[in-house]
């Protein structure tokens, strides 16, 4: 925000969500990257994600001097969602898939100044409640935003053609390229619903999308203003 760029932030929250579901004795495991969601485990996914992280994060950055305002998809009808359907025909509960998302509420902020921090939670017009996936959801908001970049910050360095290999890293990845890296479980994990996330913000008009390591002290601004970057980046 401080060198002119309006951020918009949109978090997951896996490890909290785990920890509390476990807490709590709520069932849940993954398929093919997303967190299969009873009724049950949607409440307390809500609870965790627009509740506790939500709030940390703004409280963060109001902290570091910004001004944080934190949303989830129910708030403004930002995000509406219908039930993912998976090819496969696996039944993953509360997951959503965003159909419409009201970018006026986020244009708005960031012209008031204020960083918008959104939680992946939808809902439609039965009030229902979906679970979205985090990077799904980052990459909706960007193309309804048409914004100039979409930054996946992650606890990794980025793509990498061997997970056991740091120096294999994939510095820049063509949309052409990644059905072929998908066939051979390069794209593997978690990395799927990311790498997708780049794909359908780029189909959509975002000029650029980025996978990097969020560990890395200011990896934002390395990787933007930076001529070599540190993670994947992800283009036409």
């Amino acid at each position: 925000k401080y060198v002119g760029m309006n951020p918009v932030v949109v978090h997951g929250g896996g490890p909290h969500i785990s920890a509390t579901l476990k807490k709590l004795d709520v069932e849940s495991h993954f398929h093919n990257g997303l967190r299969v969601t009873s009724q049950e485990a949607v409440r307390v996914v809500e609870m965790v994600l627009a509740g506790s992280v939500n709030k940390n994060i703004v409280s963060l950055i109001n902290q570091a001097g910004g001004s944080a305002l934190g949303l989830c998809g129910k708030d403004a009808n930002l995000l509406h969602a219908k039930k993912v359907e998976l090819p496969d025909g696996v039944d993953v509960g509360q997951v959503g898939q965003i159909e419409t998302v009201n970018a006026s509420i986020l244009n708005v902020l960031c012209e008031a100044e204020t960083i918008p921090v959104i939680a992946p939670i939808a809902t439609d017009s039965e009030g229902q409640t979906w679970n979205v996936n985090a990077d799904t959801a980052a990459s909706e908001i960007a193309g309804a935003l048409k914004a100039e970049k979409l930054v996946f910050m992650t606890d990794t360095p980025g793509l990498l053609r061997d997970v056991k290999e740091l120096s294999s890293l994939i510095h820049q990845l063509k949309v052409s390229e990644i059905q072929e890296l998908t066939d051979r479980g390069v794209i593997a994990g978690g990395m799927i619903p990311k790498v997708a996330a780049c794909q359908n913000a780029l189909e959509h008009g975002v000029q650029k999308a980025h996978i990097i390591d969020g560990r890395v002290t200011h990896a934002l601004l390395l990787e933007i203003f930076t001529q070599s970057g540190l993670g994947t980046l992800v283009m036409h």
